[in-house]
């Protein structure tokens, strides 16, 4: 029995020092850029109209929302998918999700949305669903 105490004190401070880095994540400078460019062009989608707890939003008050909880949960997010998880796709408060309504009057996830739209900015195109 003794002899699984090494490799499981090893195994514990692995884990323990994953959980730190993580707990202290921030995106690295093209990660950033993704998500201030995500950002930006929330900002410019003025056909649109985004939803939160059954509240509509304009694109700026939307875009000013993301730049918030972004400022706020900076320290967890790595990724531009972190971002879209954490600060952009659902309340914090309730956990209900966001929508966004399209020009078209469809709603779509925002998740799903916004995800769209990063692939988009990571293929380098300017076409995603930005209004």
């Amino acid at each position: 029995m003794a002899s699984f105490q090494h490799p499981r004190r090893a195994l514990l401070a692995l884990v323990l020092g994953l959980a730190a880095a993580a707990a202290q994540a921030t995106p690295s400078a093209s990660e950033q850029k993704l998500i201030d460019t995500l950002i930006l062009r929330v900002s410019k989608m003025t056909t649109m109209t985004f939803m939160r707890n059954g509240n509509e939003h304009d694109a700026a008050d939307a875009a000013k929302h993301m730049q918030a909880k972004f400022d706020y949960f900076k320290d967890e997010i790595a990724t531009a998918e972190d971002f879209i998880d954490r600060c952009a796709s659902r309340s914090e408060v309730t956990g209900k999700p966001y929508k966004v309504k399209m020009p078209n009057g469809s709603m779509r996830d925002a998740n799903e949305f916004l995800n769209a739209e990063l692939r988009a900015l990571r293929r380098g195109g300017d076409k995603a669903g930005a209004g």
